[in-house]
């Protein structure tokens, strides 16, 4: 079987967690030459070793520093768009988007180099059955249009995750359940270290970047869906996707930029996703499978330095694409109609300016995925 899910790790220090996930996929019996694995990494790192590591693993994959990113934009005639991959930023993963689009792989997954599977699930089998799914699971919203991903054990631990916005706190949460048959964001949680900022890693009394709260799989309950109209934090350190969200899911031009906002690509590009699956009646499914989250010791008030550009922002984004593209049939469509929207916005926020730059770049995403596109090919057979 050729492989058709495309696995994306960013990494300058932990590539080794590989190791962990193709053991798990061995283990319960995933067939592992159905995994591409693309380590994007940075040109002071050990790409041999990387290289070495999936060979001896007997896995398919490629390691992309610097240099070799921008080399095979070249090679496949989108050299002018290197621009969209931000140096010494995690929203790097945008390459690996680039490279499951011109690949045509079916499906893809972020793991973060920091985590590990738990032992007694199957990692890759349970995303690729979230998005197949077809069943009922429990769906949750709230009077502020923000879910709690946490939601399930926040009255215990009061946690509010990375990105969630500051105003929509102290919401009143509704649940009920609705029938599910079109999925195309699996979004696995995570026990030990939490998501938190810095400004929420400060209020839990931490000062290393971790958290002194820590989740276990107690904390969390069934598989939900945010209804149609609600939004919820997207973090990319271990979530599936189909291919058909790529245009709407670029990880956007953070850390790199003259604003020095970052640390939200992932959650801005999560605003953008569910945005566009509401307008196309499609979900994200947040829950199983459960990772381990073993952050290493940093200083929370760095984390700080690289956020607080960005915090405010944070707090209107989605409102600014929140009635974006309504009469949208295709993701670029959405895609682009928030674009717009922030293009045209009257930002008068803290760095407001770099909302346009955002615009512009997103535009820039469409067209770098239209010089791309590949032949469609037919999803292979479950095993």
């Amino acid at each position: 079987m050729s492989a058709d899910v495309c696995v994306i790790v960013p990494t300058i220090r932990e590539y080794e967690c590989v190791r962990s996930y193709v053991a798990n996929a061995e283990e319960h019996g995933f067939d592992t030459d159905r995994l591409e694995f693309v380590l994007v990494t940075e040109d002071h790192c050990p790409t041999g070793e990387m290289e070495a590591m999936l060979d001896e693993l007997g896995v398919a994959g490629e390691v992309f520093d610097g240099r070799r990113r921008e080399a095979w934009l070249a090679e496949r005639g989108v050299g002018d768009y290197g621009h969209l991959i931000p140096a010494r930023s995690h929203a790097q993963t945008s390459f690996g988007l680039l490279y499951l689009w011109a690949h045509d792989h079916p499906y893809g997954v972020f793991v973060d180099d920091d985590t590990r599977p738990h032992d007694d699930v199957d990692f890759f089998g349970t995303h690729l059955d979230n998005l197949r799914a077809e069943r009922t699971v429990e769906s949750v919203r709230s009077d502020e249009h923000w879910v709690n991903v946490l939601y399930h054990a926040a009255d215990d631990h009061g946690l509010y995750p990375r990105g969630y916005p500051y105003a929509a706190m102290d919401e009143t949460v509704e649940t009920g359940t609705r029938e599910v048959s079109d999925v195309v964001a699996s979004q696995g949680l995570w026990t030990n270290v939490p998501d938190l900022d810095a400004v929420r890693i400060l209020m839990d009394g931490d000062l290393q970047g971790q958290a002194e709260t820590r989740l276990t799989a107690d904390d969390f309950g069934p598989d939900f869906v945010a209804e149609p109209g609600q939004y919820l934090t997207v973090c990319s350190m271990n979530l599936g996707f189909r291919r058909e969200v790529v245009p709407a899911f670029y990880q956007l031009p953070m850390d790199d930029n003259e604003w020095s906002v970052g640390r939200f690509d992932d959650i801005w590009s999560g605003v953008f996703l569910k945005r566009a699956a509401d307008v196309l009646g499609k979900d994200v499914l947040t829950g199983d499978p459960l990772c381990r989250h073993d952050k290493a010791p940093r200083s929370t008030f760095d984390d700080l330095h690289n956020e607080v550009a960005g915090l405010e922002l944070n707090e209107h984004l989605w409102t600014l694409v929140d009635d974006a593209g309504a009469d949208a049939d295709t993701y670029a469509d959405a895609f682009a109609a928030m674009a717009d929207a922030l293009l045209a916005a009257e930002a008068d926020y803290r760095n407001g300016d770099f909302l346009a730059h955002v615009g512009e770049y997103m535009h820039d995403w469409l067209d770098c995925l239209d010089a791309l596109r590949p032949v469609e090919r037919a999803i292979p057979a479950d095993d």
